[in-house]
């Protein structure tokens, strides 16, 4: 399922991040009431994310979409996620959106950042993305492999997950 937004819970901010690097909208404020969450998925057509059993149920027996997030890494959680809606675990650049403010991304060439990155990543690394919001800049540092690494383990457990239902 691809174009799908999400008002994320107060307990899932790292999850929010996930999202917004996979390329979804994720709504997300640590300190938001219930109410707020729900007024947020009803007026925007967002998918509630929860660890919340009551919110879980306030929004099903409003008619929101929302999903009782389980797991107990981050990895667990996207891998829940990804098996309830469908959603790709994979990084599309070209889609990724801000994991600290959920702004859209979007190449920069190297030489228009070279005073605001550290000498050495401007030497190592030619492709750069920036933030359309608050301006932060990326690149496919060391991290990335840790991000793949995380994808790929979310992947496999939701592949089990998925195949060992009866």
């Amino acid at each position: 399922m691809e174009n799908l937004e999400f008002v994320v819970d107060g307990m899932l901010g790292k999850v929010a991040r996930w999202l917004r690097m996979l390329g979804y909208d994720a709504k997300y404020v640590s300190d938001m009431g219930d109410d707020d969450i729900l007024k947020i998925a009803l007026d925007e057509g967002r998918i509630i994310l929860t660890r919340d059993y009551q919110l879980f149920r306030k929004a099903n027996m409003r008619g929101i979409k929302a999903i009782f997030v389980e797991g107990g890494s981050h990895v667990e959680k996207l891998a829940n996620i990804s098996r309830q809606l469908n959603i790709r675990l994979e990084i599309d650049i070209n889609k990724s959106r801000c994991p600290k403010c959920n702004a859209k991304i979007r190449m920069i060439g190297k030489e228009d950042i070279e005073d605001k990155i550290p000498k050495t990543t401007f030497k190592i690394y030619n492709d750069f993305w920036i933030c359309m919001g608050c301006g932060q800049i990326y690149w496919r540092g060391s991290h990335w492999k840790k991000i793949n690494n995380s994808l790929s383990q979310a992947r496999e457990i939701a592949y089990k997950n998925s195949h060992n239902k009866v």
